[in-house]
């Protein structure tokens, strides 16, 4: 059964945890496949996705976007409310305006920090995607590669520290190899 099979199942027997929402979190380093497989899944299930791309608001926010995805999606829906999620827009180097959200069924959240603890109480399913170092770098690099190179190791530096932490592969419940 291929990634997408996978996390549907986990789904299926998951209990919601952010109010009637299922949550499911793709998490993974840069690179890992992660929105692609978000993508697949959202098609599959018709769901609606939370990318945190949207939350980190520049190269120095893998924590502030952890943070965002929490108080202004996360807790929202675990109290039955709407969200209104963030969204930084990239080129421009400055917040847009939040997109309004109602509680969905299903939730995908799917970027680097996706399964961080202070996240992982308000979701059903914590996927760990996982690739070697050169085929994610190469991935990353292909997809913005005039973008993220100067900050390839900036970043790679941010996850470092909080998978540390996190030890996020570690605590998820499905782990799938996308190399």
């Amino acid at each position: 059964m291929g990634g997408v099979g996978r996390i549907a199942a986990a789904l299926l027997a998951a209990a919601p945890r952010a109010g009637r929402t299922r949550v499911v979190a793709i998490d993974g380093r840069s690179g890992a496949g992660k929105t692609r497989l978000a993508a697949e899944l959202s098609a599959e299930l018709g769901a609606a996705v939370v990318s945190l791309e949207d939350l980190y608001g520049g190269w120095d926010g893998l924590e502030r976007g952890i943070d965002l995805l929490v108080s202004a999606v996360l807790e929202p829906f675990a109290a039955g409310r709407a969200a209104r999620v963030p969204r930084y827009d990239w080129a421009a180097g400055g917040w847009t305006e939040p997109l309004p959200l109602e509680p969905p069924d299903v939730l995908i959240v799917e970027g680097v920090g996706a399964g961080a603890r202070r996240a992982a109480r308000f979701e059903s399913v914590l996927a760990w995607l996982e690739a070697p170092a050169s085929v994610r770098k190469k991935r990353a690099l292909d997809r913005d590669g005039e973008t993220f190179a100067p900050y390839w190791d900036m970043w790679a530096a941010q996850e470092d520290a909080m998978l540390a932490r996190e030890r996020t592969p570690e605590r998820a419940g499905l782990v799938i190899d996308t190399g």
